[in-house]
């Protein structure tokens, strides 16, 4: 009887370590991700069209959304901050069959730069706090 209490005290401690991990990782950061006005122009320019809420381009917005990041968990803003470095860095977004109908959104180095940079350092913050 001493060894069953004993393992149902230990499954009962991992399960509640266990939930309070999962729900802490759902669990909304407040506080929308504020660009400065360089940012926000760059993802104006080159992102915003495809990924948010009233994009026609499902897959797109289904991958981001930024009218809705600010409802992801911490876990969520930092993989997607570095999801967007990641493509940007690689030359995968925007997307070349885009960039074929809308060559003049096309990012420079420089604005691919600054972008890259902004969000590793958004994701930097966020795992800091």
């Amino acid at each position: 009887m001493k060894k069953f209490g004993l393992f149902a005290a230990t499954l009962f401690a991992f399960l509640f370590s266990a939930s309070v991990l999962v729900a802490s990782d759902k669990t909304p950061v407040k506080g929308e991700l504020t660009m400065p006005e360089n940012i926000k122009a760059i993802v104006d320019k080159s992102c915003f069209g495809c990924h948010n809420t009233d994009s026609q381009n499902e897959d797109a917005k289904e991958e981001l959304d930024f009218k809705t990041f600010d409802t992801l968990s911490k876990v969520k803003k930092v993989g997607a901050l570095r999801h967007i470095a990641e493509v940007v860095e690689e030359g995968e977004m925007p997307p070349k069959r885009f960039l074929e109908r809308f060559p003049d959104r096309k990012l420079t180095e420089e604005e691919a730069k600054v972008l890259t940079e902004w969000v590793k350092k958004e994701a930097e913050a966020l795992i800091a706090q």
